[in-house]
């Protein structure tokens, strides 16, 4: 792991300060005390901070963080921590610091909730999909140990990495609970990457096992050549007279999960406890372009996450969890480690989303995390069932709909005779009994969080965070009513805004600074694995991580999202797109002489403005009998529109285009981008700012029009 190290120091005790002699620090220290609010005082208000005349920029109106000076020596008060813990980030569990890594956080898990349920799949009865079969944290760690004695009996060394190919169920949580108990490496592995990201991963981790389940078993088998680092492969699922053997010429051993774990029986060994510092897992991320990066995040960074979490919400062994957000991401492995913490009991999804809300039914969860693509058609099919129901219905729903947003706003308890009503047969639809809602991975719009709000009720947060800081930068506070951003710092960092002088944003703007967020303290991963140069490029010297995010201080010391640093940007549902290669793909379209991809965190799918060529249209209109008045008329013929679009999409399948990385609609215009009307650079770049502005209105008909053709009901 050499070359992961930079020249960050980021001294043990969390203050984030480079040099700064004893007299320095203790001057700073108590500064920073005369704004403290005192223990009786903080319970007549949320605010932990009283004003103070000896620093007019250290604000009481910052009810949710406070501001430091980077430096003493500069005098700019530009770092913002939570008010929560502003005099020291928080690294460990403040009532368990002697947790220290996941495998403490487990273990203190068994010690107390043994015996509760832990993890939970639907069993089938003759075919047919039944009630939940539990397995409790007592026999969740058996089954962990045996796990990783089974390793061990294959030669697996301590610091190896093992791959995890499948998708959500025990068997993921057991595996990653067995790696961090012997000190080895989990690296999640996932087709959404693109179709050679499964064999880079494997390759550049050099991975010593993998497991998989039948499904994704075949895909490995054809690669096996080309995968020289792994010795065993471990089936999930799989019967043992259908696991195919390998000739011992191939190194490569191929053996059930089942037959792991008696293996693993068979020959116990004490744990090989990793230390805080000792790397928990490489998770990677698609990136930008290119191949997909390793996120190196220890033991340390991912309890020092889920720590500091702590302060804000806290969760009980009552609670009960749903798992369907893909544990290869980290806002769900993040969840998990929360979960045990507190005894949770976490229920799996049948592993089909259109299966979901059955699920949800069956498990009636208390605790519900998702992003804001499933929140969104929520929304629209509770909306659109509202408007089928009829005048009478729709006008009860709408008038206790007011009722309890105007109580809520005014921080007043709405009448329970609306949810009775009304809201709890909405609440049905998640089970009846969420009182927790999360949303993270890209923005969520503040129509559709104050909607939640109001129809499900209970503690609903937004948060922000990426791999890169193991998940939560920050998140909003509980009883926080103003919707439209994403919180307060995480008590296990510090924010700042930096300039970005050629898009305009200073953190001196008025009425809200504004800038690049970075981010430094103990969540901040170690660094790319084995990529130096891109480490160096978001870390600097002094332990900031430059996410690239462009946000803005609001009132009360909240972080709001407003841009991207470079040309790229997340759909709603967290994937990232760099919309030049898409235009470079569709640039190949007969039909296109430029193009403009849109797309945004508050949407899921993209939109294009293609300048046409007038040739080739008005070939195609020819050749199809098409009359029109002029091409202008031309341009706006749905059918010319969908020959557009089926020529891009032919394309786009040919370059193996993702998914989500197709644009969705299409608008078609005369008019070619050029500098001279604003929409290029000199070099010929789009100017993508100027674009958006310019097709506002066609970008907005497209979304529109999208949205209304995908506002069924939620089944």
């Amino acid at each position: 792991m050499s070359s992961l190290k930079s020249k960050r120091a980021i001294p043990e005790n969390g203050k984030g300060f480079t040099s700064m002699d004893s007299t320095t620090a203790q001057r700073r220290l108590n500064s920073i005390h005369a704004h403290l609010v005192s223990v009786v005082d903080s319970a007549f208000s949320h605010s932990h901070l009283r004003s103070s005349p000896t620093a007019a920029e250290f604000l009481s109106e910052q009810n949710y963080s406070v501001v430091l000076p980077e430096k003493l020596q500069t005098g700019k008060w530009n770092v913002y921590r939570s008010a929560r813990s502003p005099l020291k980030l928080v690294s460990r569990f403040p009532n368990h610091p002697d947790i220290g890594t996941l495998h403490d956080n487990f273990l203190l898990a068994v010690d107390f909730f043994g015996d509760n349920n832990y993890l939970g799949t639907r069993i089938r009865v003759d075919g047919t999909v039944g009630e939940y079969k539990w397995m409790t944290y007592r026999e969740a760690a058996t089954a962990r140990t045996a796990i990783g004695c089974g390793l061990i009996h294959h030669g697996i060394l301590k610091g190896s990495c093992i791959g995890l190919y499948f998708i959500n169920r025990p068997e993921w949580i057991i595996v990653d609970h067995a790696c961090s108990a012997y000190s080895l490496i989990s690296v999640p592995l996932y087709d959404t990457l693109g179709p050679d990201a499964v064999k880079y991963i494997i390759n550049h981790a050099e991975l010593k096992a993998v497991f998989c389940v039948p499904q994704t078993l075949n895909p490995l088998l054809s690669i096996l050549s080309e995968i020289p680092s792994v010795r065993l492969i471990v089936v999930v699922g799989g019967m043992e007279n259908e696991v195919p053997s390998l000739p011992s010429s191939t190194g490569i051993q191929i053996v059930t999960y089942s037959r792991l774990l008696n293996q693993g029986r068979s020959y116990l060994q004490p744990f090989c406890q990793p230390k805080p510092d000792d790397i928990a897992s490489i998770c990677y991320t698609s990136g930008t372009t290119g191949t997909p990066k390793g996120v190196v995040l220890t033991h340390g960074n991912l309890i020092a996450n889920a720590a500091g979490f702590s302060l804000a919400v806290k969760f009980n062994p009552r609670d009960v969890y749903i798992s369907y957000l893909p544990l290869a991401h980290i806002f769900e492995r993040f969840n998990q480690i929360n979960l045990a913490h507190y005894g949770v009991a976490v229920g799996f999804y049948q592993g089909d989303n259109m299966r979901l809300m059955d699920d949800l039914a069956a498990l009636r969860p208390t605790l519900f995390c998702s992003v804001p693509r499933l929140y969104n058609r929520i929304y629209a099919g509770i909306l659109n069932a509202v408007k089928e129901s009829g005048t009478l219905k729709e006008r009860l729903f709408n008038a206790a709909y007011n009722s309890k947003k105007q109580a809520i706003m005014n921080g007043k308890s709405p009448s329970p005779i609306w949810d009775r009503l009304v809201f709890n047969k909405i609440k049905a639809r998640l089970g009846g009994r969420v009182r927790f809602m999360a949303s993270g991975a890209s923005p969520l719009s503040p129509d559709v969080m104050d909607f939640l709000k109001i129809c499900f009720g209970g503690h609903i947060i937004e948060g922000y965070g990426m791999t890169e800081t193991s998940c939560v930068i920050s998140c909003m506070d509980e009883g926080d009513i103003l919707s439209g951003h994403v919180g307060s710092p995480n008590p296990a960092c510090e924010i700042k805004l930096v300039d970005v002088p050629e898009m305009n944003y200073t953190s001196d703007d008025q009425p809200y600074p504004r800038g690049e967020i970075c981010v430094r303290g103990p969540i901040v991963f170690q660094g790319y694995y084995k990529d130096e140069m891109q480490t160096r490029e978001v870390l600097d010297e002094d332990g900031w991580l430059h996410t690239g995010d462009i946000g803005l201080w609001h009132t009360g010391g909240r972080l709001k999202i407003i841009d991207r640093k470079k040309n790229i940007f997340k759909l709603a549902q967290g994937e990232y797109i760099a919309p030049e290669k898409v235009e470079n793909v569709y640039a190949k379209c007969k039909f296109i002489a430029q193009c403009f991809i849109y797309g945004d965190s508050l949407n899921s799918s993209l939109v294009a403005i293609v300048s046409v060529d007038q040739d080739a249209l008005k070939a195609w209109a020819s050749s199809q009998g098409i009359k029109y008045k002029d091409l202008e008329q031309l341009c706006n013929d749905p059918r010319a529109r969908a020959a557009v679009q089926a020529e891009m999409d032919a394309v786009g399948r040919d370059a193996q285009l993702r998914g989500f990385e197709f644009a969705k609609s299409v608008t078609l215009v005369l008019e070619p981008f050029t500098m001279e009307n604003g929409l290029l650079t000199p070099t010929f770049k789009i100017k993508r700012a100027q674009a958006k502005a310019y097709f506002a209105k066609a970008i907005s008909d497209m979304y529109a029009e999208l949205t209304t053709s995908d506002s069924s009901p939620v089944k």
